[in-house]
This record gives C-alpha cells, sequence and structure tokens, in this order.
C-alpha cells in the first residue's frame, strides 16, 4: 500500500491528467482557433469607398480544426456562411500539415488516458515493475506533451501559409476578402494549456520522491522504583 503521500501527488496526477483530456476535446471540437475580420476587397474597389463606408464592407470569420464560419458584407446586406474543412477546403490549404495537427491530438488524448490509468494504479498500489510506477508516468506525460505542442504547428500553418486568406475566399468565385485582423481564439489556448497540464503532471510525479519524515510519538515515560521508594 502506498503512503499517504504517493496517494496525495498521484490523486493530484490524475486530476491533472483528467484536466489534459478535458481540454483536448474541447479545443478540437469547439471553432475558436482563429477569430477575425474581413474586408470585401471587391466591393469596395466598385463603389470607391472612403473610411468611414468601410464598415459596411467588413465582416468576421472564425474557424476550428473542422468547421468555423464567416459573414461577408459587400455592401448589400450581411450573409452568414458555415465552413467546412472535410472534404474540400482541406484539399486548398496545407492537407498534410493540418492533418498531422488534428493526428497529434488524437495521441495526445490517447496518452493523456494511459497516464491517468496509471496514476489511478500508483495512487491503490506499489508497483512491482518501474515501467508501471512515475518512470513509465514520465514517459506517457511526455510523450503526450510532445503531441500536445502540435499547436505550434498550426501556428506554422496560419503564418506561413496564409490559413486564414485561404479559408475566407473558399467557394468565392466573385468577390475578393482580405484578411484585416486575425488573432488566436480560445480553442487554440486550450490546447496550449492541455500541454501545460502535463508539464505540471511530470513536477507532480516528481515530488512522489520526496520522502516526508514520520511524526513519531512519544511514548510516557514509566516511572522508575529503586531500592529507596521500597523501603518508603
Amino acid at each position: 500500500m502506498p503512503t499517504v503521500w504517493k496517494q496525495v501527488v498521484f490523486s493530484l496526477g490524475s486530476v491533472l491528467s483528467i484536466g489534459s483530456v478535458v481540454l483536448l476535446v474541447v479545443a478540437l471540437s469547439t471553432e475558436r482557433w482563429v477569430t477575425g475580420t474581413v474586408l470585401c476587397q471587391t466591393g469596395v474597389d466598385l463603389v470607391n469607398a472612403s473610411s468611414p463606408e468601410l464598415a459596411l464592407f467588413t465582416g468576421d470569420i472564425y474557424y476550428g480544426l473542422f468547421q468555423g464560419g464567416k459573414t461577408r458584407r459587400c455592401g448589400l446586406g450581411s450573409r452568414r456562411y458555415k465552413i467546412y474543412v472535410f472534404p474540400r477546403l482541406i484539399r486548398k490549404i496545407n492537407g498534410g500539415l493540418h492533418m498531422i495537427i488534428i493526428f497529434f491530438h488524437f495521441i495526445a488524448i490517447g496518452f493523456a488516458l494511459v497516464s491517468l490509468a496509471f496514476c489511478i494504479y500508483n495512487a491503490r498500489k506499489v508497483p512491482y515493475q518501474s515501467i508501471k510506477g512515475p518512470l513509465g508516468l514520465y514517459l506517457w506525460n511526455f510523450i503526450a506533451l510532445f503531441s500536445s505542442l502540435a499547436f505550434a504547428s498550426f501556428l506554422a500553418e496560419l503564418q506561413c501559409h496564409r490559413l486564414t486568406e485561404h479559408v475566407a475566399n473558399f467557394s468565392e468565385n466573385l468577390f475578393h476578402l482580405v484578411v484585416l485582423e486575425e488573432k488566436l481564439g480560445f480553442s487554440f489556448w486550450l490546447s496550449v494549456g492541455s500541454a501545460v497540464t502535463h508539464a505540471a503532471n511530470i513536477l507532480v510525479v516528481a515530488s512522489s520522491k520526496i520522502h516526508l519524515p514520520k511524526i513519531q510519538t512519544k511514548k510516557p515515560e514509566q516511572p522508575t522504583i529503586t531500592g529507596e521508594d521500597l523501603l518508603y
């Protein structure tokens, strides 16, 4: 049976592993990896719009790893469109890099679940094999941490391959949209948060090696009887 300290440490590791899985699942399923504003350049050129009129031609865009949406304003009101990355848009962007990002996120989820299982096991039993103990937890969390760093690849796709511009102009035949502003949304930061939880989990597992001093209760002293006491 592990000590109380190790039970606390591995229970905390279990909570961190669960948190990582939740963060990754929410990040994959939501559509706010990138948010931004787009300008209908074709409409601006047609009417030779001045600065005060640009608001009539400015829309917004948001998207995630699987889908998103945009609002196009070209002087005739707003029109909303749904964006689906699969199966057509993936062919217009860097599809290989995009698939790698998704693939590594699923790997991170898998090894976060493995880390959770090993944390629960170590909180209940003392492992007889090193791979089932802290050594294994270091390995699984490191792999999950490395896989969670796929958000860095997303930054490369966003900046180097002009991802937002390709997404905004997909299936646009008459109008050309210019990206005025783009920023990383909360879905992206959830992915970053998952990597942070695995780094924290490695530190938590390392703290299981700390040996706390045992609290020793002082036994009451027994009265000593001498020969003089017997005389009395």
